[in-house]
């Protein structure tokens, strides 16, 4: 039998695998065939931080047939790590380096690195996540209560037809791109809670709710008051306590990087009087923007003056938010329990980690979500390599990785690269982040999954074209069918999946604005929401998708077929996104186990059509 020289993913050649916390003890073996003549090998790790390198001389140990490993141990530091391997022999000097997975090969030449991630020892992250379901929610576009709205600016249009398309055009009168509301309220999403509850939903993520003005609320207007279309600070504190009763809990989206230059602390439309940075040299707010050329020369976010961004270097500012009468303690205070923080890959290291002791010194158990859209263990953002999951900031991340592999899975096919994704993030991230991931399929910021997975021709097009595309009755077959498998592997990876309002209802729709559509309620796809409701339903049935381990048992080019297992049970998923029918074998173990969703096992396999799945538990 051959041996790779080495596999980072593999056991036989660490004493533990993926990141692992600073100062533990991290035994590494390398393998060598006898033919090799090894004279001396030594691993070569870089620390990123100063781009130093140490080699550390590896000892001779036992034989495994014709093959011998080179042993050493490691106490590390937090911090990011990169390493590779060099050998001295009777043929010359050579180095063990990456290959495009996680085995190492020999090379004349330097190569690739492996990763090692290590972070902070006392590390956690919050439990009550884990096996649960987190569901995002547009506030404006979920449900309207039908109660009086109080001391609504009169410059927004209230549009009185629910199911209307999201208005796309620009400056054409009352009703503007961004300026068209629904009315949809935090007390209505109290009065939906046991819909959500049957859903399996154990957090609500909602888009911003506090003043601002544009319908996205990305513009904030003043961090101190809820949007009066939205409610007050009472109608969340009775959400927050209602939802806790139905084992729901509640985390707003937090945007620090920028308010609006419609706000009480820049106003530059004078909305809120002669004050504000843009108006009032002397304003305390000055200082919190970043101007090169007073009043009208300012720093925005991506360039759009409407966004002013925000210095957040600036003690005052840093204070306002982190501080200990900031925004982040006070709507801990009322109840919720966790932030989610808008481009936080765009926030400093330093305001980050006051974000963390803040929020944790608040409650211990509140949850810290990031968004980031790749790898966060290794990211570089304005020149910096950053440090998001190490343990002084993010709890976790928005995992667009795992996203956008199933979703290229579904649609094209390629199940080892689905499979090399999960992997690569296993073994990037930390476990406590890992089983925190927000693992969705779509958001606020991408087109709406059915129409991603259901559209046919051409996705290419401007706003006024998109505003009249409708999935064909073909297409929005299709998209179901597609959507139902990937969602099979999206509650079924490690992390905790996340469904964006009414795509469990069937709603479709291209880019901002009309992934922001309203819930169709009372016109829901009711064979798509039943099928979401059992889904839901068996993950929480089986506890192995709470924290268990990923393995990967089969893939090709159609199908993947893996097991999740802990402790506490163990389950074997596989989904076929192929034409042709395929026989799949069922590990031992599973034979007599309970087939909890998807097509039966039978004499130990299970046959799948396309599109087709099963969840088989212990």
């Amino acid at each position: 039998m051959n041996y790779y020289p080495y596999d980072s993913r593999n056991s036989l050649y660490r004493s533990s695998l993926g990141a692992v916390p600073a100062g533990e003890s991290l035994w590494i073996r390398l393998l060598l065939h006898k033919d090799a003549c090894v004279d001396t090998a030594f691993l070569r790790i870089v620390n990123d931080s100063d781009n130093s390198l140490c080699e550390v001389t590896m000892s001779a140990g036992e034989w495994l047939c014709d093959y011998r490993f080179y042993e050493c141990e490691l106490t590390l530091d937090e911090g990011l790590y990169w390493y590779d391997f060099r050998y001295t022999s009777a043929h010359g000097e050579f180095y063990v380096v990456k290959s495009d997975h996680s085995l190492g090969v020999v090379s004349q030449q330097c190569g690739e690195r492996f990763q090692l991630t290590v972070y902070d020892k006392d590390f956690t992250t919050p439990t009550w996540l884990m096996g649960g379901i987190i569901y995002q929610i547009f506030p404006d576009r979920f449900y309207n209560s039908g109660e009086p709205k109080q001391n609504v600016p009169t410059d927004r249009f209230v549009c009185q037809d629910w199911g209307k398309t999201p208005e796309y055009r620009q400056n054409i009168g009352a009703c503007s791109l961004g300026n068209d509301y629904y009315g949809g309220d935090l007390k209505g999403i109290e009065q939906k809670l046991s819909y959500l509850a049957d859903l399996g939903v154990s957090c609500i993520y909602l888009n911003p709710i506090f003043e601002a003005h544009s319908n996205h609320r990305y513009n904030t207007a003043n961090y101190e008051k809820i949007d009066s279309l939205l409610g007050d600070e009472d109608d969340l504190k009775n959400l927050c306590e209602a939802a806790k009763k139905q084992g729901i809990r509640i985390i707003l989206d937090g945007v620090f990087s920028h308010t609006g230059d419609d706000s009480i602390y820049f106003n530059r439309t004078g909305r809120y009087g002669d004050g504000g940075a843009y108006r009032d040299y002397n304003s305390p707010y000055r200082q919190w923007f970043k101007f090169y050329d007073y009043p009208h020369g300012y720093d925005a976010w991506w360039g759009i003056k409407t966004l002013p961004e925000t210095n957040e270097d600036n003690e005052a500012f840093t204070e306002y938010i982190t501080g200990k009468n900031g925004i982040l303690r006070k709507y801990l205070k009322i109840g919720i329990s966790g932030w989610r923080l808008d481009v936080a890959d765009e926030l400093p290291d330093k305001f980050l980690d006051k974000v963390r002791t803040a929020v944790k010194d608040e409650n211990k158990d509140a949850y810290i979500l990031g968004e980031v859209w790749e790898d966060a263990s290794n990211k570089i953002s304005y020149g910096a390599r950053r440090k998001f999951l190490r343990g002084g900031q993010l709890d976790s991340v928005m995992n667009y990785p795992f996203a956008n592999a199933i979703l290229n899975f579904i649609k094209y096919g390629g199940g080892d690269v689905l499979s090399e994704t999960v992997h690569t993030v296993l073994e990037n991230y930390p476990k406590c982040s890992v089983h925190t991931l927000m693992n969705h399929l779509g958001t606020h910021d991408t087109a709406r999954v059915l129409t991603v997975l259901g559209k046919t021709d051409s996705f290419v097009g401007d706003r006024a074209w998109q505003s009249h595309q409708k999935l064909s009755d073909f297409e929005y077959e299709c998209g179901v069918k597609r959507l139902k498998a990937a969602a099979v592997i999206q509650y079924t990876l490690p992390g905790v999946p996340s469904l964006f309002y009414g795509d469990e209802a069937g709603v479709e729709g291209f880019g901002d604005p009309f992934c922001r559509a309203t819930y169709p309620w009372d016109c829901e796809d009711l064979s798509l929401l039943e099928f979401y409701k059992a889904l839901g339903m068996a993950r929480k049935d089986c506890k192995a998708f709470t924290d268990g381990d990923f393995y990967t048992i089969y893939t090709d080019d159609n199908v993947i077929a893996y097991t999740r297992k802990n402790t506490k049970g163990s389950a074997f998923i596989a989904v076929n996104r192929g034409t042709d029918m395929v026989n799949i074998t069922v590990p031992d173990e599973f034979i007599n186990s309970k087939n909890i969703f998807g097509v039966l096992a039978k004499d130990g396999e299970v046959t799948l059509c396309e599109y087709e799945y099963t969840i088989i538990c212990v």
